[in-house]
């Protein structure tokens, strides 16, 4: 069935729309592959039939989702490395390379929070967050385009940002916020720089959701009780995030659907930022 007047592309997002987050083949690079966000997004594209290089600092968490994404369906491999030189992330998207060929995918998620209030904090911790959230993007986003040169069209970027990014009210988050804004900066200015190279560049930016870092939130004493009140009377659908939450937007964000889409900073978040 054709319809009159439209072209072959207009007719398969019509008519065969699921086609549109096919992802099979593609070689995807997470760092932070071992952090819950990581892992998550590691076995679902790997069930989408991608190649993954899977970067991590801790080994034995990076062999153990290794093989979850490998029993998932995907071509892993993986190299213990975080980006924190240009060295660094070069060597992680040169592993990439020689596994699976130059990546059509790069997804950002290794992070770091110290809380503390500005009184407390010493400026190393400060420093150390925000090279972990901010340099670390930005010098894998260097090595990846190193990497893809004039053959941008379709690949794609992901950053992982948070609802702090927009909005100040955790106490004790200075340096965690303004790394988080800074990612959301460094998503709409990359996106403007690599438009014409056919580049998208988007960030997902959630809430709290479910992981070993938060696990102390959803604990049942006094404490995890506390931050759930304190969180939940922000979020109207009423409970907090799980990493399945987080599946959904990230595939549209790292396949066809969203050839039209970049520069752009989705919330995940129940609501938190609405009102």
């Amino acid at each position: 069935m054709t319809i009159e007047g439209t072209d072959e592309l207009l007719h398969d997002a019509l008519y065969n729309p699921l086609a549109l987050f096919h992802v099979s083949g593609k070689t995807a690079v997470i760092t932070g592959a071992s952090g819950a966000y990581g892992r998550t997004i590691a076995i679902a594209l790997a069930s989408l039939g991608c190649n993954l290089l899977l970067a991590s600092g801790s080994s034995d968490e990076l062999a153990k989702v290794a093989k979850e994404a490998s029993d998932a369906g995907g071509n892993v491999a993986v190299i213990q490395a975080r980006p924190d030189t240009i060295d660094d992330a070069s060597a992680i998207i040169g592993a990439a390379v020689a596994s699976f060929g130059t990546p059509d995918m790069l997804i950002v998620a290794s992070g770091l929070n110290l809380p503390a209030m500005i009184d407390d904090m010493v400026v190393e911790d400060w420093e150390a967050v925000m090279d972990a959230n901010v340099r670390g993007p930005w010098l894998m986003a260097k090595a990846f385009s190193a990497a893809v040169g004039d053959q941008g069209r379709g690949k794609k970027v992901l950053f992982v940002s948070s609802v702090r990014g927009r909005l100040g009210n955790a106490v004790g988050y200075t340096a965690y916020c303004s790394s988080k804004g800074g990612v959301d900066a460094l998503t709409r200015a990359l996106a403007i720089e690599w438009g014409s190279r056919g580049i998208t560049v988007n960030a997902i930016a959630p809430t709290v959701f479910r992981s070993s870092l938060t696990s102390w939130i959803f604990a049942d004493d006094d404490r995890g009780r506390a931050a759930r009140a304190r969180n939940l009377s922000r979020i109207p659908l009423g409970r907090l995030g799980e990493p399945e939450d987080l599946v959904g937007v990230s595939v549209y964000l790292l396949s066809p659907a969203s050839d039209f889409c970049t520069g752009q900073v989705h919330y995940i978040d129940g609501g938190y930022t609405a009102g």
